[in-house]
């Protein structure tokens, strides 16, 4: 007999342990189905840890609406649970007068996003805020803060556990077939199980997944674009006390300066798109790392930035796009729901998505 469970999530990354915290919190018996050796070893343990304020993307986007209300649950849900984290603010600087046109249009897309605790400082502003930054004029965002994204997972999994749900790992799915009253997940060694409903969280493997699921239309799975981003730490003591961000382009926000819960520095991450998933960071990408920095750090010290490491953002182009969360109203599949391109802000708003999820599911 085939063992039956009303929830599968696959992906145990920080947006598919914040899926079963909701849902198990909410009475649902959930199994969350893992391909490696541990929770939380793909996306969601190679990013900058940052809590984004939601000030880049449209008002109408996913990753606007999650972000911005997901930000204030994630530090709610941190400080009732003692996860390391700090709301230590960033600093968007504009690093000449030609600038200044694309830092004002950020700052009014924020405030048509919500976001309506932002200041516009100026240069000498900044450098009393950051002596070590050269800016021409800038923007701080009081909200922005980093978090132990380590403990954060800890947590939503002590959660799901405590709520009698469970995480299997070492987990490889080789084929999902829809079946009368659900979903039947096969492993590589033929073992199988059955569900009412199934959360594709996969991440960088979301796409990969979708393509196993026999009833579901190949043509609604979007392209995956592999972004890799590179990170350098920074040696030694700083006196670095925010985040600071130069400003975006298409694709990316730049190499940008993050700081830990230590109080350590890093630097990243820049933007190759790649065909293959490798987290490698060469030393040869120093000097354009050097470069980018010294336009808001010109006294870095080159001999303390040391290379350190990488991580790969599920983009669904190159530009960049939004969300794309399917249930049934998108693909007509009763109980699947799949998720492509949750990178940044994925894990600001991870609670957020979970609500949503939620949702979804309460709905159908």
């Amino acid at each position: 007999m085939i063992d039956h469970i009303q929830t599968i999530i696959i992906g145990a990354g920080v947006v598919g342990l914040a899926i079963g915290k909701k849902l198990t919190k909410s009475g649902h018996e959930v199994l969350i189905l893992e391909r490696k050796k541990s929770f939380g070893m793909g996306i969601s343990s190679r990013n900058s840890e940052v809590i984004h304020a939601g000030l880049y993307f449209d008002k109408e986007w996913l990753k606007t609406q999650f972000c911005v209300s997901g930000k204030e649950m994630l530090y709610e849900y941190a400080a009732s649970r003692h996860i390391p984290h700090k709301r230590c603010g960033k600093l968007l600087v504009a690093s000449s007068k030609h600038e200044l046109e694309k830092l004002e249009n950020i700052k009014s897309n924020a405030i048509k996003n919500g976001i309506i605790d932002l200041k516009s400082i100026s240069g000498a502003q900044c450098t009393k805020l950051e002596p070590d930054i050269h800016a021409f004029e800038g923007i701080f965002s009081p909200s922005s803060g980093v978090i132990d994204s380590h403990s954060l997972m800890q947590s939503l999994l002590a959660d799901i556990e405590n709520n009698g749900g469970q995480v299997v790992y070492n987990t490889e799915i080789t084929a999902i077939e829809k079946t009368a009253g659900g979903f039947k997940i096969i492993m590589e060694d033929n073992y199988a199980i059955t569900c009412d409903t199934l959360i594709n969280a996969a991440g960088l493997g979301a796409q990969k997944i979708a393509s196993l699921i026999d009833a579901l239309d190949k043509s609604l799975i979007p392209e995956l674009v592999m972004a890799k981003g590179c990170y350098f730490s920074y040696s030694g003591k700083t006196n670095f006390n925010h985040l600071v961000y130069p400003l975006p382009f298409k694709g990316g926000l730049g190499i940008h300066l993050t700081l830990d819960m230590a109080g350590g520095v890093k630097f990243g991450p820049d933007v190759e798109f790649v065909e293959i998933e490798e987290y490698t960071v060469n030393i040869s990408i120093k000097p354009k790392f050097l470069e980018a920095i010294r336009h808001y750090f010109p006294d870095i010290d080159p001999s303390k930035l040391n290379p350190d490491y990488a991580g790969i953002r599920p983009k669904l182009s190159k530009d960049g796009k939004d969300f794309i969360i399917q249930s049934a109203r998108e693909h007509g599949i009763e109980g699947l729901i799949n998720l492509f391109g949750i990178e940044s802000p994925g894990l600001t708003s991870c609670l957020a998505i979970a609500d949503h999820i939620k949702e979804k599911i309460y709905d159908a």
